[in-house]
């Protein structure tokens, strides 16, 4: 069933008012700065409780233990700054937004210093970091292919991936295995019955192609 609000989004995801404040802030930086540069598309913006906040939350019930998070292409802050302020106020919890972006990037350090948010915006490509974290994640990133590329250097240091991805995931995931030896399970979407959540488990060699 989609989140139509935020007291939907708050009953599916067990926020606190605390998290609603700070997602609510979010929205309204994020319609602000909609405004002046290509962040999400606008006719998205009515339906954040679900597409968007929502859709970055339900990771956090497939790697609930996790503390240390990647956000590959972070672009407009999903999942990471989802992810960043429900895990605000647990100890040690910590995102690392990577976007490559200059623009980007100075809208996600607006949101992290204004919501005093644990998380650290790199203003980099993602294939350039070495970041030892639990999970590491992307949305609306690349193909599998190309993401498995910028996201090799986490998966080889134990991070599991958790990658957003649309309906056509089996012929992304095909095509992604003529370039990888890759083992990963597929979990359907809670905010999207057509959207997929590809569990990486272990990223092998590239294959030559």
């Amino acid at each position: 069933m989609a989140i139509t609000d935020a007291e939907g989004f708050a009953k599916a995801a067990r926020a606190t008012p605390g998290q609603i404040a700070d997602l609510t802030r979010f929205l309204d930086m994020l319609t602000a700065g909609n405004e002046v540069m290509n962040l999400v598309g606008p006719a998205t913006l009515p339906d954040f409780w679900n597409r968007h906040a929502w859709d970055s939350a339900q990771l956090l019930r497939l790697a609930p233990n996790a503390l240390t998070w990647a956000d590959l292409g972070a672009g407009a802050g999903f999942p990471g700054l989802v992810l960043a302020i429900m895990g605000k106020d647990r100890p040690g919890f910590h995102v690392h937004l990577v976007e490559s972006m200059t623009k980007r990037c100075r809208f996600l350090t607006q949101v992290v210093e204004a919501l005093d948010l644990p998380a650290t915006v790199h203003n980099t490509r993602a294939e350039n970091l070495t970041l030892a974290v639990d999970i590491v994640t992307a949305r609306a990133c690349a193909p599998l292919h190309r993401l498995f590329g910028y996201a090799r250097s986490y998966l080889a240091m134990g991070a599991q991936g958790l990658f957003l991805k649309g309906q056509d995931v089996v012929a992304d995931m095909t095509e992604a295995a003529r370039y990888w030896e890759y083992e990963a399970d597929v979990v359907p979407s809670l905010s999207d019955p057509g959207g997929r959540i590809v569990r990486v488990k272990r990223l092998g060699r590239a294959r030559k192609v």
